[in-house]
């Protein structure tokens, strides 16, 4: 791992593709009549994308960006989803333009202005739903999706929306939920009556639609990863089983969306330590990543195991080499904000200026929620693959970060121009 930081740099994210496609291999095997499809916010880059559409899983898109991406990581629209929450109008342009190329694409909408706003662009495709069931579970309350208004049609005016959807002549397909994301073992109880609803629901929704039943029920994924070494992995095929015995008999195909199970633990953070300081009542030690580089710390919370990777392969002690000891560690970035903070007063090896650590468990949400916040240039990644290393994204310069400003000399009039113009191209029709 030290090598790969001299040659790509600091900070770096790094994804093993093999065990992101061991992990996919785990899902098969506890859900077997099961259709995965992996959803794409929790890594997109392009060979996370590829490996697991190789692998047999189709691809869940909350963007239009994320489709495209799809698209060309090789997917056919028929193994696409888009996912929309309260889609602009730019999206669902550019997403009806990518139907006429795909038509077998499937549009999940969360609310009935989106089934208009895609009948008004001439959309008659594939249609699912996005239903609210009002039961939510996750491992923080900013990732409860399933009870907040924000997610899908209140469960009980689902079959009206549905049967006047296909009355518009729309291809009503599917129905889908989502209870939340990092679902833990201890949580099965919330994700089985979760489900339960939703297959009381398919079979409402195959009673109205007389003959015309659903291809597919989407029960979303939200499966959990232990981020704490001394949690338990959750217990899939439990989870899987549960998931069996509460949807009942439906005349529909079972689809799941894992994200975070399958690159999470796929997925290290690589940076480096610059600054060694003894504060009041720990260690202060700076590294050169920070919340825009990992903001799930900062946003939720959250713990990532750390390693030094450089205290873990020094020489044996000796009088040149003294043991380093260990010794509570205050972790931080460079943004100016306190929040800005990996671990506090964290028993680890002493760290040195120069020390290579390790933020494990940043395969999922790590880059994809990254930022330029006080113009901080992003990272670069790698993905492995068997023995090779191969750049996924370069690292932003500070020219990437300045990019897209006009400059100070009449540029800016002509831009602003243009952007109106864009945007009254794609007004509501």
């Amino acid at each position: 791992m030290q090598a790969l930081v001299d040659d790509y740099g600091s900070p770096l994210y790094v994804l093993d593709l093999d065990r992101v496609r061991e992990n996919h291999r785990r899902v098969e095997v506890a859900f077997p009549d099961a259709e995965i499809m992996y959803a794409v916010k929790a890594n997109a880059v392009r060979g996370v994308l590829a490996a697991v559409h190789e692998a047999g899983a189709g691809l869940e898109c909350a963007s239009a960006g994320e489709v495209k991406r799809s698209l060309e990581a090789g997917a056919p629209g028929a193994d696409v989803h888009y996912t929309a929450v309260n889609p602009p109008a730019r999206d669902l342009d550019w997403i009806v333009d990518a139907w006429a190329d795909h038509p077998d694409l499937t549009i999940t909408a969360g609310a009935e202005d989106t089934i208009d706003r895609l009948a008004d662009r001439g959309y008659d495709g594939r249609l699912c739903l996005r239903v609210n069931t009002g039961i939510g579970a996750g491992h923080h309350e900013k990732v409860e999706t399933g009870a907040e208004p924000k997610f899908g049609v209140p469960i009980e005016r689902a079959v009206e929306v549905l049967s006047d959807a296909a009355g518009r002549g729309i291809d009503v397909v599917g129905i889908h939920a989502h209870v939340g994301s990092g679902v833990s073992s201890d949580q099965l109880e919330a994700h089985r009556k979760f489900v339960s609803r939703m297959g009381d629901l398919a079979r409402d929704v195959n009673r109205e639609l007389d003959g015309d039943g659903l291809e597919f029920v989407d029960v979303g994924g939200g499966f959990g990863v232990p981020y704490h070494e001394d949690e338990e992995p959750l217990d899939l095929e439990a989870v899987a089983e549960a998931t069996r015995e509460a949807i009942g008999g439906i005349d529909a195909a079972l689809t799941i969306e894992p994200g975070r199970y399958l690159v999470a633990d796929a997925g290290v953070l690589l940076t480096e330590v610059n600054t060694v300081k003894d504060a009041r009542e720990t260690t202060a030690v700076g590294v050169d990543a920070g919340m825009t580089t990992l903001i799930r710390p900062a946003m939720y919370g959250s713990y990532h195991p750390i390693r030094n990777l450089t205290a873990d392969t020094a020489p044996a002690e000796s009088a040149a080499a003294p043991a380093r000891g260990t010794t509570p560690q205050t972790i931080s970035g460079p943004i100016c904000e306190s929040s800005d903070v990996f671990c506090a007063d964290r028993e680890l090896p002493k760290s040195e200026r120069g020390d290579v650590l390790a933020i494990g468990n940043a395969g999922a949400y790590g880059y994809e929620m990254a930022t330029q916040y006080n113009s901080r240039p992003r990272p670069a990644s790698i993905v492995l693959d068997g023995d090779a290393a191969r750049l996924s994204r370069r690292r932003e310069t500070f020219d990437d970060v300045t990019r897209l400003e006009p400059d100070a000399h009449g540029a800016g009039d002509a831009t602003a121009r243009t952007n109106r113009e864009s945007d009254n191209d794609h007004e509501e029709r």
